[in-house]
């Protein structure tokens, strides 16, 4: 898992690797931050075409694919990210 994206009502989103999957994905979370997890949900973002134009003419490129995991815990359960800040 490389970043964490928002916190919702008891669920919480990370970037991971595109081969993970979701028992990977739920021991990782549970042993990482010491919670119960109920739920993981993936999804895969394909990445983009972007141009712009520049005094060199077009430029083309792409964004990076990723995938997204929304991990739901438990009730009561909760990970605090900012305790150490």
């Amino acid at each position: 898992m490389t970043a964490i994206s928002e916190k919702k009502t008891n669920r919480f989103g990370f970037i991971v690797n595109r081969t993970a999957n979701k028992i990977e994905i739920k021991k990782a979370v549970e042993s990482l931050y010491g919670v119960k997890v109920d739920l993981v949900n993936t999804m895969v973002y394909s990445g983009k075409a972007k141009s712009r134009n520049t005094k060199a003419g077009l430029i083309s490129g792409k964004t990076s694919a990723f995938k997204k995991a929304i991990v739901t815990l438990a009730a009561g359960e909760t990970i605090d990210f900012y305790s150490n800040i």
